[in-house]
Parts: structure tokens; C-alpha cells; sequence
């Protein structure tokens, strides 16, 4: 009953003054509301940051041919065409390798009755939907078959697959790509963008000796343009990459002192990379935001003082009829968290609706998590007992005959 009778004496005074009270708590409105926005921006970030890395695969290495040399001028990697399908057929046997996937690629444009659309086409084996962990939405995926074959029969991702079709179910139409005609045999799931912002929907993928003898020649037959390998779980990324360089050192016969002739890259560490990146860019959000929250604060503080200036010879009343340091004390840091949770409040709701405006008018992802909104509320909390805490002492610490001298 005491401390409910406190509250509400606290509660008064601030309704007595509800001009300052709301000027006090618009700091802090303002404080958890950037916090939440922020916060909101980082934790966007840092989704789609996942999203990319999802959505290119699972413990995925990129195998690189080599680099050429001309009149002393070194080429970049890819640049000299060293690896082979027999290659790749080498990597999958590996104990650490789960599936491979060769690639050869290039641009061609595809035409569907009076539309076209120009697009990245990349040979490759049925085993890159495993590779990628890409699924079909309708149809199914050419086979071993198709590749000895080198059938004319083509997977068009959704970005294609609108420009070409429109609404119009793609599977079982014959669409032509370099003037050859192709059948559409399935229809690549949605990917959406990379994290360099290519659109991995704008793809279509033809069996890998398809590419190479119908569709973009190949001087050097044979030779792939790089491999892509999944190893078995991200514990072994380390063994598995070893295991690829030994493997092709042994294939390509290079001997111990001589550089390497391909390169071996691990996305997986780049995409932990990328992920952490984000995760630094969060957290200098949160900080930078969670300053306006210390301005707030010292506002508090500031305005406390104010009133128990004002109020001390109502605190040497209280005092002569028998009130406690402790009861003084509790009274007036009682109204800095109210002012403080009142506010915390406020500014979480408005940080939800800036953070749903940013979405919707600048196209950025947002995530507002439970996380973000409790650690900005008891953040607020917290600011108002700390900042609280040194004018409710000085009230509770004042002399009772001095006090009630006061004028």
C-alpha cells in the first residue's frame, strides 16, 4: 500500500507540471525510438546479408582455373583454361566432397514467340541444384543422359521466366536460345539477389556438354570455365580444401615448388566475413542511437533537480511528520523511471512505425525483433533509475529544519 500511495504522489507531481514531464519524457521518446529504428536498419542488414549466404549454398568451395601471363603482364585467375569435367569427376570422389558441379557459361539471348531477353546460360551437370541447394517449382531437372547426350533442354530461372512468359506456364514450351531451339523441361525456384546484388534468378542452366559443342564452342574441349564442390559439413571446409589442391596438384602433374594453376576459393568464409561485417554495423547502430537515450537521461536528471528545488520545503514538511530518507528517496526516483517508462513506451511504438515507414517508402529490410524492443525499453529503464538516482538522494539527504526554511 506505501509504495502504491508513492506512485501516486509521484504521479501527481507530474501531473502538476505535465508540461516539463512531457518535455523531460521527449527525450527519451526520441532516445528508444532511434534505438529501435536502428537497431531495426542492422538487424534488416544483417537478414539479408543470411538470406544471400543461404540461398548460394551450403559449405561451398569455387574452383578457379588459372592465371595467364602475356609480355610480363599477369592475368587474373580464370583467365587460362585448366580445369576439365575429369576434374570434376575427380573432386566428387573425395571423401570430403558431397557433390560437384562443373560450369561453363556464357550470354546468349533467348527468344519465346515475339519476346526476348538476353541472360547468363551456364552448362553445367544435374548435380548444381544439389551443389546450390536450388529447388524446382514445376517440372524436373535434366539427367546424366541429357549430358552424355548433350540434349537441347534448358531450366530457366523465374526472372527469365517472366520476361519470356509473362503469367504463361514455362515447362513443356520450346523457347530458342542463339537461334537453337530449346525445351523448357523446369522452372528454377525463387533465389532472389547475391550478395554482390546479381540476380541469381536471371539464369538459365543446359547440360554442360550442351554449352560446350551446341551453344558457345569450345577451343580447348573438354576444359570447364571453374567447378563449384559442397563439402560434407562445414566442420571438414578446411580438410576438404586441402584435399581439392592435392587432388588437382596430383591431376594437373605440378610439381612440389611450382605455383598452382588453379584456384581454390571458400565462400563460406567470405560469407562469414560478409555476416560479421553486418554484425559490427548493427551493433555501431544500436551505439550510436543509444546516445540520444544518455541525452535524455541527463535531461532527466537536470529536471529532477529542478524539482527538488522547487519542492524542498515540501520535502522538510514531509520529513517533520515523520517521512523516511528512504520514502523521499523511492518518491522522487519513482517519478524519474516513470517519466522514463512512459517515455520507453512511446518511443517504442514510434520506432515500430518509423521502422515499417522506412520499409515500405525506402525499400530496405527492416526486422524488428522482441530483442531489440525489450533491450531499448529496459535500457530506458535504466537510464531513469541511474540519472534518478542522484537528484532523489540529494532530496532524501536534505536537513528537515533547513528545508522547511526554505523559501
Amino acid at each position: 500500500m506505501k509504495k502504491l500511495a508513492l506512485m501516486a504522489e509521484a504521479w501527481g507531481a507530474m501531473a502538476l507540471n505535465r508540461m516539463r514531464a512531457g518535455l523531460t519524457m521527449l527525450g527519451m521518446i526520441i532516445g528508444v525510438a532511434s534505438v529501435v529504428l536502428m537497431l531495426a536498419i542492422g538487424q534488416g542488414a544483417q537478414s539479408t546479408v543470411n538470406d544471400s549466404i543461404a540461398s548460394m549454398g551450403a559449405n561451398l568451395f569455387i574452383i578457379l582455373s588459372g592465371a595467364t601471363t602475356s609480355g610480363g603482364l599477369r592475368f587474373g585467375s580464370g583467365t587460362t583454361p585448366t580445369l576439365t569435367l575429369e576434374d570434376s569427376q575427380a573432386i566428387s570422389k573425395l571423401t570430403t566432397i558431397k557433390a560437384v558441379a562443373p560450369i561453363y557459361s556464357g550470354t546468349a539471348q533467348l527468344a519465346y514467340g515475339a519476346n526476348n531477353w538476353s541472360t547468363s546460360v551456364s552448362g553445367t551437370t544435374q548435380q548444381y541444384l544439389e551443389v546450390r541447394n536450388w529447388s524446382l517449382d514445376s517440372g524436373q531437372s535434366f539427367n546424366a543422359s541429357d549430358v552424355r547426350a548433350a540434349s537441347k533442354v534448358v531450366l530457366i530461372g523465374q526472372t527469365v521466366a517472366k520476361n519470356l512468359f509473362g503469367e504463361e506456364d514455362p515447362v513443356g514450351k520450346t523457347i530458342r536460345i542463339k537461334n537453337s531451339p530449346f525445351l523448357v523441361i523446369g522452372l528454377l525456384s525463387n533465389k532472389g539477389q547475391s550478395l554482390d546484388g546479381r540476380d541469381q534468378d536471371d539464369t538459365a542452366l543446359v547440360p554442360v556438354t550442351t554449352a560446350q559443342t551446341k551453344l558457345f564452342g569450345n577451343p580447348f574441349p573438354g576444359t570447364v570455365r571453374y567447378i563449384m564442390a559442397q563439402a560434407i559439413s562445414d566442420n571438414m571446409m578446411e580438410e576438404a580444401e586441402q584435399d581439392i589442391a592435392q587432388a588437382l596438384r596430383l591431376r594437373h602433374r605440378i610439381s612440389v615448388n611450382a605455383e598452382d594453376d588453379f584456384t581454390v576459393r571458400n565462400l563460406a568464409a567470405l560469407a562469414e566475413t560478409a555476416a560479421s561485417a553486418t554484425k559490427v554495423l548493427s551493433f555501431m547502430l544500436g551505439a550510436i542511437a543509444s546516445i540520444s537515450l544518455l541525452v535524455g537521461g541527463i535531461g532527466i536528471m537536470n529536471i529532477m533537480l529542478v524539482s527538488v528545488t522547487e519542492r524542498t520545503r515540501e520535502i522538510g514538511i514531509r520529513m517533520a511528520i515523520g517521512a523516511r530518507r528512504k520514502d523521499i528517496l523511492l518518491q522522487f526516483l519513482l517519478e524519474a523511471v516513470m517519466i522514463c517508462v512512459m517515455g520507453g513506451l512511446a518511443g517504442v511504438l514510434l520506432g515500430v512505425m518509423g521502422a515499417w515507414l522506412v520499409s515500405k517508402f525506402a525499400e530496405m529490410t527492416v526486422v524488428v525483433t522482441l530483442n531489440s524492443i525489450g533491450i531499448s525499453f529496459l535500457f530506458a529503464a535504466a537510464t531513469g533509475i541511474f540519472f534518478g538516482f542522484y537528484p532523489a538522494r540529494k532530496a532524501a539527504y536534505l536537513k528537515p529544519v533547513e528545508a522547511l526554511r526554505y523559501e
